[in-house]
């Protein structure tokens, strides 16, 4: 055995130096798996080693590599060591060593990046792959006892799609260049490539347009704004004047931005549809020629551009010359959406025009309103993008499709051949709510959580995978009717833009929702860093309510929380406990839940509440003659006997919806009962096609065949939820029957006119 005691001076400091090397880069398997990049890699590798590089790094440019491309990460490693990284081309010893190599990473905007005890080396397919390479180079660096560290990675990585977009609505609410640039950052810091800049509509003109200086003295600014949520009654409104628009500087300087960051940027300039701010300058462009005003409340107006007026084409011809000097992307996005035809179907002009162009309807009228425009843009090199409603009256050819209110209209689209981007409102709208909880800060209608982000599949069954082809990628929208803030922005966008990020990117088959959450958790002081305002809500408590063997209700709660625990307390607790299991069976009378998310003893996040009603249908079968459809369908029809009530959020779970079909529900009760009460929720929202029967009744049975009706109802006052409470004469019933008359088609004046009229129900009350 040698005593180290007696080795000479010189080899105990090597022996030392051996030591303090491997201590300073070895690291453990554990910490290893809290680190990851954001969308996940095609392939990872890690040595499990941890590397050490010096503050002041070095990085030096292959042929071709542009210093453009280290603009936010010279920036980001500034404010992390305080020193600005030497950039040199073809520095002899660089820390970092950027190439381009095609022939080695064959797909576009690739990378490989490699990490060796004294040197990074990024490839890149093309000059976007180095870039991307840097941004997940960014994700993974970090500063210890006055090193940059960085583990012994090996990433080979490529997009799934070459679409993968953000959108934002600057017209509901002005966002600054400032905030604009920060967001642009971090886009591309998580690999989206392209932003959808949406920058008119009803409530606010933002761009200028030199030769109608009216769209910024009038068009730009509106009157006042609506307080609280548009399905309020009665309006408020706040009485402050507001808008702003960007200057065409302001756009060059934005575009110029996002292009050295390798993200197009697409205008969206609306027709013919939410036009109401231009028309306010210039009314001579609208069927009655007004007078009109820039909008200040959200929804849908019959006021739009005048199809049958050539000076209308005029106008938007001039309006996208000066569009198309700012904005060098392919691609033009002219709207198309939510475009009603009352006012075409009394204008004169636009009459004409369905006769002088032999056209069957209003909607082929928009489809040559859509196709005139179209003609224009590509006499100038340019093709349109239009949200899916230009399929109405025939597809024009070499539209491309955002397929917004389902996946139909990118199906279709595909289906023809024609490129189509998923966008769908159920899955990608980050203006809904993330969150059940009643805490949550005001919101677009819906409920769309992270997991709901990241399980989203743009390409479905339906298509053969010759037309899976023409689905060239996926978005995000953000519209910004409740974001009056760069703050309350962020909240929506982050952190469900970086799933959105992983959908775009990711292979399908390395997707993994429990390892996104460990990424997620590793990237949220970066975010910090970057001063981004993130929702922290994807680890509170979710839950599930069910029926047990024995009909009675259940309450599972869970966390994705590593290592935490729940604790509940019943109505009538006076602590909270945490049991064995996070499984409830609720009592057989009514009360609320509540549960906290404990880490090492600690509360960790919001207070979860659930409220169950318990009634004499709990758990029994019900039996109905239309099913229920599309999101609105749970499965099954316990929903409507489990004692939770649907709430303000439309796709909570707990909602039953029939799209243009009655409701036709009998309840079992499986033995004759003294029966005193009947109720049922009704939702009522005419702003998302969803409408009050006009006539609602309870009838009541013993023997299920002969049926008396006890109560009917035909008016339902809330916008919002109707509870409906019948109190009838004590008898005794079996079975109760509930009839609903679905309202049918919408009428003209409404949202969506001409569309099924959705009825709204849940749970179903007996007393």
């Amino acid at each position: 055995m040698i005593s180290y005691f007696h080795l000479p001076t010189r080899s105990i400091k090597i022996a030392v130096f051996i030591l303090m090397y491997f201590a300073s880069v070895l690291t453990s398997k554990a910490q290893i798996a809290t680190q990851g990049v954001l969308p996940e890699p095609l392939a990872v590798k890690n040595d499990h080693v941890v590397y050490n590089f010096p503050l002041h790094l070095a990085i030096g440019l292959g042929d071709g590599v542009k210093a453009e491309n280290l603009t936010f990460f010279k920036s980001y490693v500034r404010s992390l060591t305080g020193v600005e990284p030497s950039v040199k081309k073809k520095m002899v010893t660089p820390n970092l060593w950027l190439q381009l190599d095609s022939n080695k990473i064959k797909e576009k905007e690739g990378y490989s990046l490699t990490v060796k005890h004294n040197k990074i080396t990024i490839t890149g397919h093309d000059e976007a792959g180095v870039f991307y390479g840097l941004q997940s180079l960014v994700q993974l660096l970090k500063v210890s006892k006055g090193k940059l560290t960085i583990e012994g990675y090996s990433i080979t990585d490529h997009p799934r799609f070459a679409y993968r977009g953000m959108h934002l609505d600057v017209s509901r609410h002005f966002f600054e260049p400032t905030a604009i640039k920060k967001w642009i950052d971090l886009l591309a810091l998580y690999k989206i490539n392209t932003f959808h800049w949406h920058l008119t509509d009803d409530q606010g003109w933002r761009i200028e347009i030199k030769k109608y200086p009216l769209l910024q003295t009038v068009s730009a600014y509106r009157d006042e704004t609506i307080i609280g949520h548009k399905k309020d009654t009665p309006h408020r409104f706040d009485g402050q004047r507001y808008g702003g628009y960007y200057t065409q500087d302001e756009v060059k300087e934005i575009v110029k931005y996002a292009t050295q960051r390798h993200i197009t940027v697409i205008p969206e300039i609306e027709m013919p549809g939410h036009a109401l701010a231009a028309l306010a300058a210039y009314p001579q462009l609208g069927c009655t020629g007004g007078p009109y005003k820039t909008a200040t409340y959200w929804g849908i107006f019959d006021d739009v551009y005048c199809a049958g007026n050539d000076e209308t084409f005029t106008f938007l011809q001039n309006v996208m010359d000066e569009v198309l000097s700012l904005f060098p992307s392919k691609y033009i996005h002219i709207g198309g959406d939510e475009c009603p035809k009352t006012k075409w179907k009394a204008c004169p002009k636009c009459q004409k025009r369905i006769k002088d162009e032999h056209l069957k309807d209003e909607k082929e009228l928009q489809s040559y309103f859509i196709g005139r425009m179209e003609k224009y843009l590509n006499s100038k090199g340019r093709q349109i993008i239009g949200w899916d409603e230009i399929l109405e009256g025939g597809l024009t050819p070499g539209a491309t499709v955002m397929s917004w209110t389902g996946e139909e209209g990118g199906i279709a689209a595909a289906k023809q051949h024609h490129e189509a981007i998923m966008t769908p409102e159920k899955y990608v709208y980050l203006d809904y709510y993330q969150s059940l909880y009643p805490a949550e800060p005001l919101a677009g209608g819906g409920y769309t959580p992270l997991s709901k982000v990241y399980n989203y599949e743009p390409i479905t069954g339906e298509l053969t995978s010759e037309e899976a082809k023409y689905i060239k990628g996926v978005q995000a929208n953000a519209w910004s009717e409740y974001m009056a803030s760069p703050g309350q922005a962020e909240r929506q966008l982050f952190p469900r833009m970086l799933a959105l990020a992983e959908v775009a990117w990711s292979s399908k088959s390395n997707k993994n929702y429990a390892d996104f959450l460990k990424r997620l958790r590793y990237q949220q002081p970066l975010l910090t860093k970057l001063n981004v305002n993130a929702a922290d809500v994807f680890d509170e408590i979710t839950d599930s309510v069910t029926e047990t063997a024995d009909h009675r209700v259940a309450l599972t709660l869970k966390t994705t929380l590593p290592g935490a625990k729940i604790a509940y307390r019943e109505e009538g607790d006076k602590e909270y406990s945490a049991g064995e299991s996070n499984s409830i069976t609720i009592k057989p009378h009514s009360g609320l839940i509540k549960a906290i998310v404990l880490l090492n003893g600690k509360q960790v996040g919001r207070t979860y509440e659930k409220s169950f009603t318990m009634h004499k249908a709990i758990g029994k079968t019900v039996t109905l003659k239309n099913q229920p459809q599309g999101g609105y369908n749970p499965g099954n029809t316990f929903g409507l006997v489990n004692g939770v009530f649907g709430s303000k959020l439309y796709n909570d779970g707990q909602w039953y919806g029939f799209s243009g079909d009655d409701l036709d529900a009998v309840v079992d009760l499986g033995s004759v009962q003294s029966v005193s009460q009947l109720g049922i929720n009704i939702l009522k929202y005419h702003w998302q096609k969803m409408w009050e029967p006009t006539l609602l009744t309870f009838e009541v049975s013993t023997d299920g065949s002969n049926y008396t009706e006890v109560y009917r109802q035909t008016d339902f006052p809330d916008n919002g939820i109707n509870e409906v409470r019948a109190n009838i004469k004590s008898q005794q019933v079996r079975y109760i029957r509930v009839k609903g008359v679905n309202k049918g088609i919408i009428p003209p004046g409404e949202y969506i006119p001409g569309a099924k009229a959705w009825l709204m129900v849940d749970e179903i009350i007996v007393n």
